[in-house]
Parts: structure tokens; sequence; C-alpha cells
């Protein structure tokens, strides 16, 4: 939650390109029942990182609980990136943010097949919660902005595809 006028300063794109790729790298280590130490850096447009995190499963698939799981930070994810676009373009579009809060609702759906599950996604839920003294459009046109700059919410909402490879003696197969 944000509160006051932290984010009253207008802000542009000066001295930023026209546009460039933006790429995250992740390597993760097996290293408990089910958790797994993550190290995330940003490689693209400059370098961030590494940030070290962990997640963990509880007793359902035999972890220990503790980290968050990942869908957990799957959420927390996309929650926090529709936060920082709102707060990052409010200075640019010159709104004055008093309070900010989100509630994010995120739902699966879960099926057997076996001795294993399918899942798909079912639906997901935004509600934000902005007091500000700018008029509603003002309002509503920052969160249409902040939707197109939220890389998760960009990425959700397109067909994806998401190369699998398993390293092999004989090199990288993808599967």
């Amino acid at each position: 939650m944000i509160r006051g006028n932290e984010m009253s300063e207008p802000n542009s794109n000066d001295g930023l390109p026209a546009g460039a790729k933006v790429q995250f790298d992740c390597s993760g280590k097996a290293t408990g029942k089910m958790r797994n130490e993550l190290s995330v850096t940003m490689k693209q447009p400059f370098q961030e990182g590494p940030f070290e995190l962990a997640t963990d499963e509880g007793s359902f698939h035999g972890g220990d609980a503790t980290a968050p799981p990942p869908l957990a930070m799957f959420v927390a994810g996309l929650t926090g990136c529709i936060m920082t676009q709102i707060r990052a373009f409010s200075r640019r579009l010159g709104v004055k943010l008093v309070n900010l809060d989100v509630e994010t609702r995120v739902i699966w759906d879960w099926q057997a097949k076996g001795r294993i599950y399918e899942t798909a996604p079912y639906s997901f839920e935004i509600d934000i919660m902005i007091e500000s003294n700018d008029d509603q459009e003002k309002v509503a046109a920052l969160i249409a902005a902040s939707k197109k700059g939220c890389f998760l919410e960009q990425t959700l909402g397109r067909a994806n595809t998401i190369k699998h490879r398993l390293k092999t003696p004989g090199g990288w197969v993808e599967v």
C-alpha cells in the first residue's frame, strides 16, 4: 500500500531507447524434498541482480513449506507488476495517487489423470483500488496504460510458445 504524495513527480522516458529487448534469466537447483533455490538476473536492456529466491511445496507434494509455492510467486509477480506500472505511469501521466491497493485472484482448473494431473487457467481477476484527487477518466486511462505496460499481464493475454529442452549426453533435445 502506498500513501501520500509519493507519486506526484512527472517522469518521462528521456534517455531510454525507443525499444529494447527485456531479458531475465533464472537458474534453479533442487535442494530439499521439494525446495528449489532460484537465482534470477535481468540481462537486458541492463544488468540487475542476481535476486535469490526459493520455492517449496507443502505436504500435498511432499515438501516442507519452507518457502512460498511457485503459484504464490506467480500471483505475487502479477500483482506486483500491475502495481509497479500504475505507480511508474502515474508519474508520467500526471495522476496523483493518494492510496493504491490491489487484490488479485487467479483460479486454475485441476483434473486428475491417473497418477498425475493436468491444469488449465480458469480466470485472472485484478481489483484495483486507487484513491486520487484526479477525475475518474484520468485514473481509468492510467489503468489502461498500465495494463499495456505490465509484462506479465501482456504475456498472459497472448498465446505463447514455451520451449523445453532436455540435456542429454548427445546435446540438447527438445521435449
